[in-house]
């Protein structure tokens, strides 16, 4: 009989969202005549904007055509969206890249956990808390991890607890750690990192020889100056980090899939016998196997995205978003919460009333106001008493929800 992994057995419970999707689920059909707002899992609600779609259409046509028909096409993304996006996203930000530093992906959430395809088991890995739980969980499932203890780190893992008490940003680990996972603008907690916070932690990075994940899926959602969009923006970032971005949020691509990864040449790791080795090129390597790339119409749809008129459609649905923010972040004040995010972020992360448990603030939510919201515990252990609330709902849903709450907290 074929033995199973393991290491999956060792995962405390069911992917977070999933467990909500049940729970609302056994609530629906208990209560047919609720109206549930979900402002919960961070998926789109606005559909995708004029010129993204007529590139997709006429993507399409060229594969119903002899002679603009596209079969398998690079398997590290096409010139054509590579050089688009280094032009109009990073060069803007100053930062110079290469074509062949640039991947494209059918999303950051596949690249963020493949990633660890080209690093050795033994490497110690760093991640705050809370966290986006893919970076946990990933880890865990590829066997890097012992058992998890009675609050929920696992052995191998160096967790760096972000809370009130250090504005949500990671303090450096005591211990030595080879891989550090980043995400700024932060998933769940809101939070933006300045240029002096990246530079330090760049620092880090090189005085201790580790690599940086940096995931900047949300860096479209910053809406003040100042802040990097991009951890090249910080000088040396690029003998240190590796950057994942994603179209699901910035383009509304959660159903059409596309994310890039950026992997700078002057990027190094080290072999069993301590030779450097190019990390870009273990990554070329990893994707020409196991990857066939993102199609052909959804590259075209991301090109568009940059052009001057899908810019300008994108950028007025990341305001939609940002008002919606707004709304949420100024509602739940009101109603005499404590809130943190969505200024620089579509996420607002705010604190449960009366010492309430994550968990139990979000049964109250669901039952009482039919709202659906994402138990701050659930990305981790320092969440506990915490709530994170999307701003990717409809605008008149967000409102009606935060009536509702607002009402139910009176």
């Amino acid at each position: 009989m074929a033995h199973i992994n393991d290491n999956y057995l060792k995962l405390k419970a069911g992917y977070l969202f999933p467990e909500i999707g049940r729970r609302v689920r056994a609530f629906a059909e208990a209560n047919p005549q609720a109206k549930v707002i979900r402002l919960g899992i961070g998926d789109v609600t606005r559909p995708l904007p004029p010129a993204i779609l007529k590139a997709f259409h006429e993507a399409v046509d060229d594969l119903a055509r002899v002679e603009t028909f596209a079969g398998y096409g690079p398997e590290q993304g096409y010139d054509f969206l590579i050089n688009t996006i280094i032009e109009k996203s990073y060069n803007p930000l100053g930062v110079t890249l290469k074509t062949s530093e640039m991947f494209i992906s059918d999303g950051s959430k596949c690249d963020c956990a493949n990633i660890l395809d080209i690093f050795a088991l033994d490497n110690v890995v760093a991640i705050g808390d809370p966290v986006y739980p893919v970076y946990n969980d990933t880890n865990v499932m590829i066997g890097r991890t012992g058992e998890a203890d009675e609050k929920g780190y696992y052995k191998g893992i160096v967790y760096m607890p972000c809370n009130e008490a250090n504005g949500f940003f990671p303090a450096y680990p005591k211990e030595k750690v080879d891989i550090i996972y980043l995400c700024f603008p932060n998933n769940p907690t809101g939070a933006v990192a300045t240029k002096a916070q990246l530079k330090g932690w760049v620092d880090y990075a090189l005085q201790n020889h580790a690599i940086i994940l940096f995931d900047a899926a949300y860096e479209a959602f910053i809406t003040e100056p100042g802040y990097p969009h991009s951890i090249y923006e910080i000088e040396g970032a690029k003998k240190c980090a590796v950057e994942f971005r994603s179209f699901s949020k910035t383009a509304g691509f959660t159903g059409v899939r596309c994310g890039l990864v950026v992997v700078p040449e002057e990027l190094e790791g080290t072999t069993t016998n301590g030779e450097k080795y190019s990390v870009n090129k273990l990554w070329l390597r990893r994707q020409t196997t196991k990857f066939n790339g993102a199609s052909y119409p959804v590259q075209k749809a991301a090109a568009a995205v940059y052009s001057a008129e899908g810019w300008q459609q994108t950028k007025e649905i990341i305001d939609y978003y940002m008002e919606n923010a707004r709304i949420i972040r100024e509602g739940m004040k009101a109603a005499g919460l404590t809130v943190y995010g969505g200024v620089n972020a579509p996420y607002i992360w705010l604190k449960t009333p009366s010492g309430m448990s994550s968990w139990d603030f979000f049964d109250k939510l669901l039952t009482e106001c039919n709202v659906v919201g994402t138990p701050g515990s659930g990305f981790g252990p320092s969440g506990e008493g915490f709530f994170r609330l999307s701003a990717f709902g409809n605008r008149d849903s967000v409102i009606e929800a935060v009536a509702r709450i607002r009402q139910n907290l009176k």
